[in-house]
């Protein structure tokens, strides 16, 4: 195999933008075929796209010959199944965060990948992006010193009426397909930062709580990791936030200075050092999965090493299910 031929499950709104036009972007790599279960939708995207082939089953896009991998990108919910079937087809599989809906099925598509010998990346894309491999770089170069703790706050205003009644966020605050409320969307993206900043968790805890009433899901939770090499991390989640008061807010402090930066939003980077401040801008991406996707590439052609494992992905998972069980 000396190119990547894609199919995609799941031809919705994350690969409008985000991911869907990387793939005929990046070196070695074309989008060959897509599929969703409206027929009609996938018809669209792949005439507004350019993609030759379009399905409204699964399988039929999984047993294509041309397809030699598959990106999943459906709500969480069906993510295991997909990816097993992806994986009995032998083709290696990318799949979107959070990499299911629980860390019991994130394990069983993790050890079935191992068991088969087929590659798995989960798409923590955020991971190589220049913003947070730029903070990794000035982490691992000791810019800050020693790492002492790192704090994360994301507060978000409630959902309004018309929201809740918008099919892309009812999915989101369905348990059972998204295996939470908003805090399983976003927080993967952070918590994944963290293992990928700090390495392997030592222990961790959490609370979660429904204040609002809205919804039947949590739109509060509080995080506190400690990892292996001794670093602590607080995160707090608010998706119940007074309008102004929104913030997308994390900082690492070291024995001899600070990093701070944003996850979502696009603000500067910001090294605070014995008093001296610098601060680092990243352009926009057009593609935000770009990155990521390159990598991806080079992986399944085995001219590179896995960005984001499935192991890495189980262990978000863990993270997020001790954070909110009750």
């Amino acid at each position: 195999m000396n190119k990547i031929n894609w199919g995609i499950i799941g031809c919705g709104d994350v690969t409008e933008i985000k991911s869907g036009p990387a793939f005929a972007k990046v070196k070695n790599s074309s989008l060959v075929a897509v599929m969703r279960r409206d027929g009609v939708k996938a018809k669209d995207f792949a005439q507004r796209h350019k993609v030759p082939k379009w399905y409204d089953d699964a399988n039929k896009l999984i047993n294509d010959p041309e397809v030699n991998a598959i990106y999943i990108a459906t709500p969480p919910s069906s993510h295991e199944a997909y990816a097993i079937a992806a994986i009995d087809a032998g083709k290696p599989v990318y799949v979107e965060k959070p990499m299911t809906i629980n860390a019991e099925t994130a394990n069983k598509i993790t050890r079935y990948a191992d068991s088969k010998k087929v590659k798995l990346t989960v798409a923590h894309y955020r991971r190589a992006q220049p913003l947070f491999m730029k903070i990794k770089h000035l982490l691992d170069d000791k810019a800050i010193g020693d790492i002492r703790f790192a704090r994360l706050d994301y507060f978000k205003k409630s959902l309004t009426s018309d929201e809740l009644l918008q099919p892309k966020t009812t999915w989101r605050i369905d348990p059972l397909i998204s295996g939470g409320g908003l805090f399983h969307d976003m927080a993967p993206h952070q918590l994944d930062l963290m293992n990928y900043f700090f390495g392997p968790v030592e222990k961790a805890a959490g609370i979660a709580i429904n204040q609002s009433a809205v919804h039947i899901v949590d739109d509060v939770v509080v995080g506190n990791i400690q990892f292996k090499k001794g670093v602590a991390f607080s995160g707090l989640w608010c998706f119940d936030a007074p309008a102004g008061e929104e913030k997308d807010h994390c900082e690492i402090i070291g024995a001899s200075g600070k990093i701070s930066f944003s996850v979502f939003d696009a603000q500067p980077l910001i090294l605070a050092v014995k008093g001296k401040l610098e601060k680092f801008s990243f352009d926009i991406l057009p593609h935000v999965q770009e990155p990521m996707i390159e990598k991806v590439v080079d992986y399944f052609l085995n001219k590179g090493p896995n960005p984001c494992s499935g192991a890495d992905g189980l262990e978000v998972m863990k993270l997020m299910d001790t954070f909110t069980k009750k």
